[in-house]
C-alpha cells in the first residue's frame, strides 16, 4: 500500500478525534516521502499540526465552510467537469465498476469520484497507474489549490503535493477555465439549498459499462500536461 496516497486521503476526510490521535503516524510517513520535495514537505507540517493540535469543533467546522459548502473547492472530482450534466452518473457508474474490479469495494456513503475514496483506492494500485490518473485530474487539483491559498487554508499543500506526484504541470488553460467559475458563498445557505436540490445525481448498472482501468475513466477530464522538471531539495 501507498501509504503517502493513504494519509492524504485521511487528511482531506471529515476531521475525527480517531483521525486526530493517527496524526502523528500520517505526519510521520509525510515527513519521510522522498517524493515529495523538502519544501512540499515542509508545507504540509501547518496541516497536519492542526489536525493534530486544534479543537475538533473547529476543525470540523473549517473543513465544512471549505468542501462541503463550496462546489468550487468539491472534493467530488466530476462536478468540476461534468457538474449537473447525465454524463457524470455514466462516469459514476464505470468509475464504481473500476473499483470493484480491482477489488475495492469503497466502505463510505460518498459519491465513487469522492477524492478520498480514490486516493484510498490508488494506494492499492501500481506506481504508473497513480501517476496516470493523478495526471489526469492535475487542472483540478491546481485550482482547489489556488483558491484554497486564496483562503489561506494549509490544505492548500495536499494539492500541491498531489501534483508533485502526479509529475506533471497542469495545463494552464485547464486551470484558468475552472477558476473562471464564480466562488460560493460558504455562509449563503439559502442558495448552498438550491444548488443542492438541483444537483441531485442518480446512478445504477450500466449494461454498455465495461471495467476499465482508473486512467480510462479520468480520461474525461485529461488535459495536456509536459513533465516537471526536477526540483533540487531544500
Amino acid at each position: 500500500m501507498d501509504r503517502t496516497l493513504k494519509s492524504f486521503s485521511l487528511l482531506l476526510s471529515y476531521p475525527t478525534t480517531e483521525l486526530q490521535e493517527a496524526m502523528p503516524e500520517i505526519g510521520g510517513v509525510l515527513a519521510s516521502d522522498t517524493r515529495l520535495t523538502a519544501a512540499a514537505r515542509r508545507d504540509l507540517r501547518p496541516l497536519v499540526e492542526a489536525m493534530s493540535n486544534d479543537d475538533i469543533y473547529d476543525l470540523q467546522e473549517r473543513f465544512v465552510m471549505l468542501f462541503d459548502r463550496s462546489r468550487s473547492l468539491s472534493l467530488n472530482l466530476f462536478e468540476h467537469v461534468h457538474g449537473e450534466s447525465r454524463d457524470r452518473g455514466g462516469a459514476m457508474v464505470s468509475l464504481l465498476e473500476t473499483y470493484r474490479a480491482g477489488g475495492f469495494e469503497p466502505a463510505t456513503t460518498e459519491l465513487p469520484d469522492h477524492l478520498p475514496v480514490l486516493l484510498e483506492f490508488l494506494s492499492t494500485r501500481p506506481r504508473a497507474e497513480v501517476q496516470d490518473t493523478l495526471a489526469d485530474a492535475a487542472h483540478i487539483f491546481e485550482a482547489i489549490r489556488a483558491r484554497l491559498e486564496n483562503r489561506e487554508s494549509p490544505y492548500q499543500a495536499v494539492f500541491s503535493a498531489l501534483q508533485q506526484l502526479a509529475n506533471v504541470t497542469a495545463d494552464a488553460n485547464a486551470v484558468a477555465e475552472l477558476l473562471e467559475q464564480p466562488e460560493d458563498d460558504p455562509n449563503d445557505l439559502e442558495a448552498l439549498d438550491e444548488v443542492w436540490e438541483e444537483s441531485e445525481v442518480t446512478f445504477g448498472p450500466d449494461p454498455n459499462a465495461g471495467c476499465p482501468q482508473v486512467r480510462d475513466i479520468l480520461s474525461r477530464i485529461d488535459q495536456p500536461a509536459g513533465p516537471v522538471p526536477p526540483a533540487a531539495a531544500e
